[in-house]
């Protein structure tokens, strides 16, 4: 018997597609995996990933709303000194405690996403 596996890809609404290179490539380090328009002149959807973590990005005005991304991370105060060490336009969140024995650290993105680092403690 075949076993279900399921995952999941959060596809994220961008405006300007260069800030949303150098937001996720340059800022957070994501390799640009592929871009794509349909035809000349239309919205950009491309796929940024980083250890695992495999994002679209997309510029379709059907996505209006912002979206909040969960991220389970290891070595968040290692992330959070990596992006505290780049020159870059975009402020470095503290990481911080939370009551439910986690370490978290949300960093918004240009375009109203907000991405959330959460570090189970052991």
């Amino acid at each position: 018997m075949t076993r279900v596996t399921m995952k999941g890809v959060p596809i994220l609404r961008v405006g300007d597609v260069e800030t949303a290179k150098r937001f996720y490539g340059e800022f957070l380090g994501f390799d640009l995996d592929w871009e794509h328009y349909y035809e000349a002149g239309a919205p950009a959807y491309m796929q940024m990933s980083r250890d695992g973590l495999v994002l679209h990005l997309s510029q379709n005005s059907r996505f209006k709303e912002a979206t909040i991304v969960f991220v389970e991370t290891a070595g968040l105060d290692q992330l959070q000194a990596e992006l505290s060490r780049k020159n870059s336009p975009w402020e470095t969140p503290e990481v911080s405690a939370t009551p439910w024995k986690t370490k978290q650290m949300e960093v918004p993105d240009p375009f109203g996403n907000l991405l959330r680092f959460n570090e189970t403690q052991g």
